[in-house]
């Protein structure tokens, strides 16, 4: 079966610093699949070539085999977007942003109108129905931009830290939303480093050290029998990590 994203030495340097280093990594059709790594790890570097927003040094991605820079068109045709940082029409309404972009994907009129809805009511956005984005707050951000990534019905979703500054009612309604998504048959990579969200998500994590791949596989097989908190502090974690002190601390 056709991977949902394969990654195949995909390599990014910003001056003299490597930020990703030849990065191999396969996502099956159907998994929810979790990245994991420190900040400045590489997370964000190798996902945004994997969906076409950096240019790569070096190395392919490809989105249900079909070549993210070969082949743009097809490839992103079938891939929903979160990402870190997300820019978007900031004088418009939630509402405005999702009809603005729909129809700018090709989208029938009625389509974007009746997915529009759809989403501002199970994101909880439709009671901030003529609220400007530039005045939503970051977890707003969130939800609006999780809405443009879902309103194409793509085959996969890219989600760079989507819970980021999420209420937890808020995170409740978006982890029901991923879960039936994958239900359906779809597939997703979600980025974090927060570990108990991922194992609580996920059936396959990649971790990410240093701008390579530490481990990478199913969660059981990552974790090795321990949590994944245990084991990532492990593969990436210093030599004692957890004690050291603050001398003016003790007591």
């Amino acid at each position: 079966m056709t991977p949902a994203l394969e990654i195949t030495g995909l390599s990014k340097t910003f001056g003299e610093k490597i930020a990703v280093d030849h990065v191999d990594l396969t996502v099956p059709q159907g998994s929810f699949y979790g990245l994991v790594g420190q900040n400045g790890a590489g997370k964000t570097t190798t996902l945004s070539m994997a969906v076409g927003l950096l240019r790569p040094d070096g190395g392919s991605a490809r989105i249900f085999g079909a070549d993210v820079w070969s082949d743009p068109s097809r490839a992103l045709s079938m891939v929903g977007v979160l990402p870190d940082g997300l820019a978007m029409p900031e004088r418009l309404t939630g509402r405005e942003v999702l009809t603005y972009l729909g129809l700018l994907r090709g989208l029938p009129k009625a389509v974007v109108a009746e997915r529009a809805e759809e989403l501002l009511s199970v994101l909880e956005l439709d009671v901030a129905e003529k609220t400007l984005v530039i005045e939503y707050s970051t977890g707003m951000r969130k939800k609006i931009g999780l809405a443009t990534a879902l309103l194409h019905a793509p085959r996969l979703l890219v989600l760079d830290e989507p819970f980021e500054a999420v209420d937890p009612v808020s995170a409740a309604t978006i982890k029901t939303i991923l879960r039936g998504f994958v239900a359906g048959g779809g597939s997703i990579v979600l980025s974090s480093h927060v570990m108990a969200l991922v194992e609580q998500l996920c059936d396959h994590v990649g971790v990410i050290d240093g701008g390579r791949v530490a481990a990478a596989g199913t969660l059981e097989q990552v974790r090795g029998g321990r949590s994944l908190e245990d084991t990532f502090v492990g593969l990436v974690g210093s030599a004692g990590t957890g004690t050291k002190e603050l001398s003016w601390l003790s007591r």
